[in-house]
C-alpha cells in the first residue's frame, strides 16, 4: 500500500511547503484539487516539484472536458520533465456543482463523459509523439511539425487514474483502458453511495474477468484518518488493502471552507496532519 495526501486548498507556495513536509514525513504522493476557477493546480504542483525530489505529483481530480485535450498533455509533459517523472494524472467527469454552471462548462453526463473518452485518446496520442492525427466527434486534431516539446519521461506514459462508477459497465471500461481505478459506487438514480472493501473487491474481480489490465494497476481509495495510528482507521484501511486496494489517500475536505481554508489556523492543521506522516500498516 502507498499513501498520498490531498492537500484540501490554499496558495501555490503553501502547497509547496507542505508537498515538501509531506516528502520528509514519508508520504509517497501529494495531490491538490483543479478547480474550475481558483488557485491553479498545475501551477501549484510546479512549485511543489521544485521543493520536493522523490514524492509522486497529481490532481485529484482534473475533470478532462474542461480542458482542451492539447493543453492538458502540454502541462502535465512539461511537469514531467521537471519533476523527473513524477507526475500522475486523476481523470474523471468532476462535480458539476463546484463552478461549472456558473462559468458554462459543459454539465450533461454523457457528452462530458465523451469528452473525456476523446481527450484521453488526444493526450495520450500527443505524449507517443508525431506524426499524430485524430477525427472524433467533437474534437478533431491534424499531426504538427511546429516546435515540437519533448515526450514525457515516464515509459510508457504518465500514468492516469480514472474514476470507474460501479456497477456501471462503461464507466468501469474506461478505467481499465488506463493505469488506476479511482472507485466510486453509484446506484440507479447515480447517485453516490459509501464506498466498502467488498465493492472493492467486486470491481477487481469484474475488472480481471472482463477486462485486460497492466500488471502494476493502481487502485486507490480514500478517507480520512485524524490521528495516523489510529486503530480504527488503520483497520479500516486493512480491510480494504486485502481487497485489493493499493493506494490510501489522505483527505482532510472538512478543511476546504472558502472562508477559512485561507487562514494560517487551517494551514497549520493541515501541516500538523501532514508531519504525523502517513497511516502506514504494519
Amino acid at each position: 500500500m502507498q499513501y498520498g495526501f490531498v492537500y484540501p486548498g490554499g496558495e501555490a507556495r503553501a502547497a509547496a511547503e507542505a508537498a515538501h513536509q509531506a516528502e520528509a514525513a514519508g508520504w509517497d504522493g501529494f495531490f491538490v484539487w483543479d478547480p474550475v476557477w481558483g488557485v491553479d493546480a498545475w501551477v501549484s504542483l510546479t512549485a511543489a516539484a521544485l521543493r520536493t525530489e522523490r514524492i509522486r505529483l497529481g490532481t485529484m481530480i482534473t475533470p478532462v472536458s474542461r480542458y482542451r485535450p492539447w493543453q492538458l498533455a502540454g502541462v502535465t509533459a512539461t511537469l514531467d520533465r521537471l519533476s523527473n517523472g513524477r507526475v500522475i494524472l486523476a481523470v474523471g467527469l468532476g462535480a458539476i456543482d463546484t463552478g461549472f454552471t456558473q462559468f458554462g462548462e459543459v454539465t450533461g453526463r454523457q457528452v462530458r463523459a465523451e469528452l473525456l473518452d476523446e481527450g484521453l485518446e488526444i493526450v495520450t496520442g500527443l505524449w507517443r509523439g508525431q506524426p499524430f492525427n485524430f477525427e472524433g466527434q467533437h474534437y478533431h486534431v491534424k499531426e504538427t511539425t511546429f516546435v515540437l516539446p519533448p515526450p514525457p519521461l515516464q515509459t510508457p506514459r504518465i500514468p492516469i487514474w480514472v474514476v470507474g462508477a460501479w456497477p456501471w459497465p462503461k464507466s468501469m471500461a474506461r478505467a481499465a483502458r488506463y493505469d488506476g481505478l479511482l472507485p466510486a459506487k453509484l446506484s440507479r438514480d447515480k447517485s453516490f453511495e459509501a464506498l466498502t472493501p467488498a465493492d472493492v473487491r467486486d470491481m477487481k474481480a469484474y475488472l480481471a474477468q472482463k477486462h485486460a489490465v497492466a500488471a502494476q494497476y493502481e487502485i486507490v481509495v480514500d478517507g480520512e484518518t485524524p490521528e495516523h495510528t489510529d486503530q480504527a482507521a488503520l483497520g479500516k484501511i486493512k480491510a480494504f488493502a486485502d481487497a485489493g486496494a493499493t493506494w490510501w489517500l489522505e483527505t482532510m475536505w472538512p478543511e476546504a471552507n472558502e472562508k477559512t481554508i485561507w487562514t494560517p489556523e487551517a494551514q497549520e492543521r493541515v501541516l500538523a496532519r501532514i508531519r504525523q506522516g502517513p497511516p502506514r500498516l504494519g
